[in-house]
């Protein structure tokens, strides 16, 4: 039995088992795993690298590409005033001229609409400093213009919402 307790006490090694690594297999695991992921970094650095280019790229052609479509709304416009103008050179009479001019403005001022910029048109309103613009005060005509704006200098206009030009106005106080 003697002889029992000392071979139970012993460790067995299976056929299947590995033997403990060695530090030298270790360095070369851990070399490894360094390598891949100095590998994944590079990648990955090199992806981000890649899309931050591309990026500045597309922002830079939707600024040239924006400002072609506000061109080609306007083209049309200017070659109505060119064709009013040689036409106006042999005419006389204002009244044709005044039409024409109110047509080629009205269709200017439609085509603009439709991209979404709108007046801003603040006569007798309340002020509101992020609408308005007080250029200056002055007293009020009557009492229920107080605090209201009296007279509009120069209309604002937004652009889908965002104010793009304060509109310039009188304040009665």
């Amino acid at each position: 039995m003697e002889n029992q307790e000392q071979e139970s006490t012993e460790p067995k090694i299976a056929p299947e088992q590995e033997l403990p690594e060695t530090p030298k297999d270790v360095a070369s695991n851990l070399e490894e795993k360094v390598a891949e992921l100095n590998d994944k970094y590079l990648r990955l650095y090199s992806e981000y690298d890649n899309y931050r280019k591309r990026t500045a790229k597309e922002k830079l052609d939707l600024m040239v590409s924006a400002g072609e479509d506000v061109y080609k709304l306007i083209l049309p416009v200017i070659d109505d005033f060119e064709r009013a103008i040689r036409h106006n050179e042999a005419i006389e009479d204002a009244a044709p001229i005044k039409e024409g001019f109110l047509l080629i403005f009205n269709k200017l001022k439609n085509s603009v609409t439709q991209k979404g910029l709108m007046p801003i048109d603040p006569q007798k309103e309340v002020f509101n400093a992020d609408l308005h613009e007080a250029i200056t005060n002055i007293p009020a005509p009557t009492d229920d213009l107080k605090g209201k704006i009296v007279d509009v200098v120069e209309k604002g206009y937004s652009l889908n919402g965002k104010v793009i030009r304060f509109a310039k106005v009188v304040v009665g106080i």
